[in-house]
């Protein structure tokens, strides 16, 4: 057995002791060496080596799950109020620039609704449509 040898060369080669070679079949001479310097000339003889690393591949991390079980804090610590804001308002700017842009919206109403909506008047895209739509201000 040569457990004690392990040792040793994992000192002299500092690394742990898994990462230490031991050629088997010189193990009689690497069981006779007994002190730190016969354990060098060994491994100078190539008959202890110390294993190469072993590279962690990105691919095989796992991903982290962020569901509702794993989430902490209120409504939004995880989505912001300015992310959510966002998500709202730029929808619906975009739908005014299209019905614009179709004629179907004049400039006036136009600008009416775009301030309404920098106002957070409506939740939804649906929500300002039927706004549009109970006051009259599509063009035919």
């Amino acid at each position: 057995m040569a457990s004690v040898q392990k040792k040793l060369a994992a000192k002299v080669l500092k690394t742990g002791i898994s990462k230490v070679w031991l050629n088997p079949e010189k193990m009689k001479d690497i069981e006779k060496a007994i002190t730190k310097w016969d354990i060098r000339k060994l491994i100078k003889k190539g008959e202890i080596k110390a294993l190469p690393e072993k590279i962690k591949v990105r691919g095989k991390v796992k991903k982290r799950r962020r569901g509702p079980g794993s989430r902490k804090g209120k409504k939004y610590s995880i989505i912001s109020r300015k992310r959510r804001w966002i998500s709202i308002v730029r929808p619906q700017r975009k739908m005014l620039r299209e019905l614009k842009a179709t004629g179907q919206l004049d400039n006036a109403n136009y600008r009416k609704l775009y301030k309404l909506v920098k106002g957070g008047m409506f939740r939804s895209r649906a929500h300002l449509k039927l706004y549009i739509e109970q006051n009259n201000m599509l063009k035919k």
